[in-house]
């Protein structure tokens, strides 16, 4: 299995991907019928909806890798 941080990167470089597919994805479909332009439209929101709870769940998924905002920090050994 593939490690969290490298599943976590991939997820977010494909939402980058359709998020920023959005303007372009709008002119491919401006020919279409108005039925069709608001299926397609919808497809893409879900399919960036479905995304993003994927990067959340990963997210919190991944083990903590460094301290948390209230926790005191070691004191160095002697």
């Amino acid at each position: 299995m593939l490690p969290t941080a490298y599943r976590i990167a991939r997820v977010q470089k494909t939402l980058r991907w359709f998020e920023e597919d959005i303007p372009l994805m709008n002119m491919r479909v401006k020919d279409l019928s108005a039925e069709r332009q608001r299926s397609a439209r919808q497809f893409a929101a879900t399919l960036i909806s479905r995304t993003r709870a994927e990067l959340e769940r990963l997210l919190e998924e991944q083990p903590d890798a460094g301290p948390k905002p209230g926790d005191v920090p070691c004191e160095p050994a002697d």
